[in-house]
């Protein structure tokens, strides 16, 4: 397993799959690690973005405007100790069933969001690894 650490936040994610992080213009950060499949996960600290609903929203509004038929659940639950909300949401892509999930929540440096997004082609492999690296979510007080 690999650890992502930074800013009071880590993560564990697979030894094969691939972490890219990058700065953003708001002074936080995102890093996308992605399977050797079409799976991946996001983990963006946003400093700027208000309450964490108001972000689970934008996210889920974005992909509703590329994506017009899609079903989107509701969803509350702790990540890291920290009360989530977010999104259960499914579409289609090309030929290939998505379910994406999203959760939001704040952490001493600002709210984060967690998107996790798996295709029909190996969702049965990769979702259970998914929801383990959202599970191993860790916020330093």
């Amino acid at each position: 397993m690999n650890t992502f650490s930074r800013d009071g936040i880590s993560f564990q994610f697979p030894a094969n799959w691939r972490a890219e992080a990058e700065d953003t213009e708001d002074g936080g950060w995102a890093v996308t690690v992605t399977s050797p499949d079409t799976a991946f996960a996001m983990v963006s600290l946003r400093p700027d973005a208000g309450h964490p609903a108001d972000l689970a929203d934008q996210i889920l509004d974005a992909l509703k405007a590329d994506y017009k038929e899609l079903d989107a659940e509701n969803r509350v639950e702790t990540v890291g100790g920290a009360m989530a909300l977010g999104h259960d949401i499914d579409f289609l892509t090309l030929d290939s069933p998505i379910t994406c999930r999203t959760r939001a929540f704040d952490t001493p440096a600002g709210p984060v969001v967690v998107m996790t997004q798996v295709s029909g082609y190996d969702r049965d492999r990769n979702d259970p690894v998914l929801r383990a690296v959202v599970a191993s979510v860790t916020i330093e007080d």
